[in-house]
């Protein structure tokens, strides 16, 4: 069983310190290299998919998260509010009030419409000391989020393609054995009062699935305060089942901020804000990545990915040579020099490494390079441009 919280430190991926605080892990740079890669995959991603990226404050003022409801339904789990200026201040707990205040600040016609807006933003939560570990339950959160707004005709089509998405990006990190959940209100006063909207927006999650010829478990109790949500739940090392990646659809919020757009007839409609997260928060899709791989991570995300190997220091600058070329093509390289032990313990030491390039006397007369794969099997040296051209190509490829 992969434990996370220890084989993440063991790798180098994060770590934690006391006078950081519980819940506040930091990024050594492998991790930040994996987080790159995950941030830069799920951008390009969602530009394709006709999302446009903005960023907003990780602080707003409490009247904000009046309006949105969060103070009301779900300020203890917040960060007490702050006096700055004679105004209260605070972390906040979502990206969506901002979203909301960014659609409002234009004037928008149906013709605009679907609008999706993405950020890679941060916010805070104040979760409780005995639920914090790793990267699985943490107070800083840096979330992969977005906000469709959407005529209601648009908002089954918008929610569908976002569920493709999330099985798209599965598939790419190597993600299996994902299960559907339909989120649903609990008894309780944490819930928005107003039936009316849940049973339209419960209704329309239950056609998108059932369209989508998903299984899904309906399940009370755990929708958020403002509607119900398709929650993609996964599982940890040790079988406890969580989410990792949403699609909720919000009429609330909408009303609440006045949203609107200019429909056909000219008049004032209010949109539909449909709410999704195709990878979830960085820092639990990467908890969730080391223990599914072990910390071999596929080679598009792997914090290495070439590792380059002189057999002795006679090849070392024909071996620096290819390492500047990795890095010119946007590869991750590093060089294992003879001093760090015999050619054996730095292939062990480098077994995590999707690409092991050595170099021998006659790879470097030659300008060849012969590599050597993750599961051990070895191919024959060619020119250096022409492998570097075949690895570039696969991992663009994410096989």
């Amino acid at each position: 069983m992969n434990d996370h919280r220890k084989l993440g430190r063991e790798l180098e991926i994060f770590d934690t310190d006391p006078l950081m605080g519980a819940g506040l892990p930091y990024w050594l740079p492998d991790g930040a290299e994996i987080r790159h890669a995950l941030e830069e995959y799920v951008r390009e991603l969602e530009r394709r998919a006709g999302y446009r990226h903005v960023y907003s404050p990780v602080l707003g003022k409490r009247e904000l998260y009046e309006i949105s409801g969060h103070w009301s339904h779900y300020n203890q789990d917040m960060y007490p509010p702050m006096e700055v200026g004679g105004e209260q201040v605070l972390l906040r707990p979502s990206l969506c009030p901002h979203h909301a205040l960014i659609y409002r600040s234009r004037a928008h016609s149906y013709r605009e419409l679907p609008l999706r807006m993405a950020e890679l933003g941060g916010m805070f939560r104040l979760e409780l000391s005995g639920v914090l570990g790793g990267l699985n339950r943490v107070r800083s959160i840096q979330l992969n989020d977005a906000h469709i707004f959407c005529t209601v005709d648009q908002a089954a089509e918008e929610a569908h393609a976002a569920l493709a998405l999330i099985r798209k990006a599965h598939k790419d990190m190597g993600i299996e054995g994902a299960r559907y959940r339909l989120s649903l209100p609990g008894p309780g006063g944490k819930y928005v009062d107003n039936p009316e909207m849940w049973q339209r927006s419960t209704a329309l999650l239950r056609e998108i699935l059932e369209a989508s010829g998903l299984e899904y478990e309906a399940c009370e109790g755990e929708a958020a305060f403002y509607g119900p949500k398709i929650d993609v739940q996964v599982y940890d090392s040790a079988g406890r089942e969580f989410s990792l990646s949403t699609v909720q659809v919000d009429f609330h919020q909408p009303e609440q901020f006045d949203l609107h757009y200019i429909g056909a007839d000219g008049a004032k409609h209010r949109p539909v804000m449909v709410h999704r997260s195709v990878i979830g928060s960085i820092e639990r899709v990467v908890s969730h990545l080391i223990e599914v791989h072990g910390g071999a991570f596929p080679a598009w995300l792997a914090p290495v990915q070439v590792a380059v190997l002189p057999l002795t220091d006679a090849e070392v600058p024909h071996a620096q040579a290819v390492i500047e070329r990795c890095i010119a093509l946007g590869l991750r390289a590093e060089l294992h020099a003879p001093e760090r032990g015999s050619l054996g313990a730095r292939i062990r030491a480098a077994r995590l490494v999707p690409y092991q390039a050595i170099v021998g006397a006659k790879e470097a007369a030659g300008n060849g390079l012969a590599l050597r794969l993750r599961d051990g099997q070895r191919l024959d040296a060619r020119p250096v441009e022409q492998v570097l051209a075949e690895v570039c190509d696969q991992i663009g490829r994410r096989d």
